[in-house]
């Protein structure tokens, strides 16, 4: 249940951080801005939803899970297909979050 959390919690801050990419890069109006935070503030109420022991555990595994949800965002937001090395990157990341978030500790 924890990478569901994890998943809302990285499309709240992709998509929040997004929008003030969108208004200062892209021209985009400032009511883009909106919407932008109340996901980000969904994406941190989202963090606090996780079960862990300590929040900066929680914080470092949340690390893999949004690295993987921003090389999704670059591929189907923004028409960019990611190559082998956005790939083995991510991976390689969401292996290290599962192997700080899933052993049991005493």
């Amino acid at each position: 249940m924890s990478y569901v959390i994890y998943a809302l919690a990285a499309l709240g801050e992709i998509a929040g951080c997004f929008s003030f990419w969108a208004w200062l890069r892209l021209g985009k109006s400032a009511w883009w801005l909106l919407p932008g935070m109340l996901s980000l503030a969904a994406f941190a109420w989202l963090l606090t939803r996780i079960p862990a022991d300590a929040a900066g555990r929680a914080y470092a595994a949340y690390g893999g899970v949004y690295i993987v949800g921003s090389i999704l965002w670059l591929w189907l937001a923004e028409g960019q297909r990611p190559d082998r090395w956005d790939i083995a990157g991510a991976a390689i990341c969401l292996a290290g979050s599962a192997i700080i978030l899933l052993p049991s500790r005493a």
